[in-house]
């Protein structure tokens, strides 16, 4: 099945902009359409798990404990973090990647830091 991806609202809007300029076929959902915005992380991962989709995100301080709280009890679509000194461009071109060259029943229960 194809990857299906969940901006958290810290994700920056250039990063979305760009991935869906660069390639309109990803799906992508803003933290503003699923009405996530100002919620808390394990809600942000349950509701991204209930839907299916990859969770994106900059928050590198608190998403990857609660990533790994989560998956001990459930199961989680996945978590995409990026490195902090990432270009928007090297976010885009890896989360393009990523969408063309995996399966999301790859990223179950995983989560993995960009640049890879």
């Amino acid at each position: 099945m194809r990857i299906r991806f969940q901006a958290d609202a810290d994700l920056d809007g250039r990063i979305v902009r760009g991935l869906k300029r660069r390639a309109q076929d990803v799906d992508i959902r803003t933290a503003a359409d699923a009405g996530i915005a100002g919620m808390k992380d394990p809600a942000i991962l349950r509701l991204s798990a209930e839907s299916g989709r990859v969770l994106i995100s900059q928050d590198r301080r608190t998403m990857p404990a609660h990533f790994a709280n989560y998956v001990s009890g459930s199961t989680s679509s996945g978590v995409i973090l990026l490195r902090e000194a990432i270009s928007i461009g090297v976010a885009i071109e890896e989360l393009v990647l990523i969408s063309t060259a995996s399966e999301a029943e790859e990223w179950i229960n995983r989560l993995a830091w960009i640049p890879l």
